[in-house]
């Protein structure tokens, strides 16, 4: 064996006892860009205080303007995974705000690394710095609406009017897939509906008029559900989901102050659910209002309508799982 053979031999000798005893540790900081730029976790921010050095690739990140702020250093570097294992060297910590997916290239050469067996590692930690709430993901959809609009030439030029067609062709899809019990249908179609939501609020903002935007819209939905469930978040009790209706209803009435119970009963609706919805009201209203003694298919239906309405019996649904028995009873005499 020559003076040279020991330099030139690759592996573990070449690892001192120090080094192996202490391999530090790397701490690869994940943060959601839907939440506010500067609130991150408390165990995020001590280890950010703690490390030895505080990486970050990309000099746009949203979050260093808030941790040089804090006194934080941050070096805007890509180390490779090699570069990165030797800055641990000695114990040190090393803090990597990750951009993107979370740096997969630089995990990925870590894993390599680690998987030659030739090098004491340092420990590996993700962290993550901030959380999505229930909901964040609406954020998305709000920006991709914002460019769809700005860029889209079909979506640039749509109006209330011309998207009406769609809000309806949408529900009725919807309530197709609950009644079918399809779940990955009904989840399209959930997110079909909370589009024209989304599409509509935006189109509402370029009023010049009144305009309003999509956080207007969850505000007084927001507000009304509040207002509408004192049970929930007032001092009224409700023990029944009949005492809830009451709720309700009694709520739901000061604020419209209505001339007549029939108000607000939009007469486009499918006949027999408007059918339905008047006789609801007058049930609900006390009113014992007789049927037209008028003979006829219109009426004869408004008399079915009526009385399913006081089955607690949804017309429309009763009708379309009929429709859809005599369909399967066509496709079997055709078959």
């Amino acid at each position: 064996m020559n003076a040279n053979s020991s330099e030139a031999t690759p592996g573990p000798e070449r690892t001192t006892p120090g080094a192996a005893a202490a391999p530090g540790r790397i701490v690869l900081l994940t943060t959601s860009h839907r939440v506010a730029p500067g609130l991150l976790s408390w165990p995020a921010w001590q280890a950010l205080h703690a490390a030895d050095q505080v990486l970050c690739a990309d000099g746009a990140h949203p979050q260093l303007p808030y941790l040089r702020e804090a006194g934080i250093t941050v070096g805007e570097e890509s180390p490779t995974a090699q570069e990165l294992v030797d800055a641990c060297a000695g114990g040190r910590t090393v803090v990597v705000v990750a951009t993107g997916e979370g740096e997969p290239a630089l995990t990925d050469g870590l894993a390599r690394l680690a998987g030659t067996g030739r090098l004491s590692m340092p420990e590996l930690e993700l962290l993550p710095a901030s959380y999505d709430l229930p909901g964040a993901r609406l954020l998305d959809l709000v920006q991709v609406m914002d460019r769809i609009r700005a860029e889209c030439p079909w979506s640039s030029q749509q109006t209330h009017k011309g998207l009406a067609k769609y809000g309806i062709e949408e529900a009725y899809e919807l309530v197709e897939a609950i009644e079918e019990g399809d779940r990955d249908e009904l989840r399209e179609e959930l997110g079909d509906v909370l589009l024209q939501v989304v599409f509509h609020a935006r189109i509402a903002e370029e009023d010049l008029d009144a305009p309003f935007s999509i956080d207007d819209v969850a505000g007084g939905i927001v507000a009304k559900l509040i207002h509408r469930h004192p049970h929930v978040f007032g001092d009224a009790t409700a023990t029944t989901p009949e005492e809830v209706k009451e709720h309700w209803l009694r709520t739901k009435a000061v604020e419209k102050q209505r001339s007549s119970i029939t108000e607000g009963i939009p007469l486009g609706q499918p006949g027999l659910a408007l059918a339905a919805k008047l006789a609801s009201r007058a049930r609900t209203a006390g009113l014992d209002i007789p049927l037209p003694p008028v003979e006829g298919i219109g009426y004869d239906l408004l008399a079915l309508a009526v009385r399913a309405e006081a089955e607690g019996v949804d017309p429309e649904a009763a009708l379309r799982a009929a429709a859809r028995a005599y369909r399967d009873a066509i496709r079997e005499t055709e078959g």
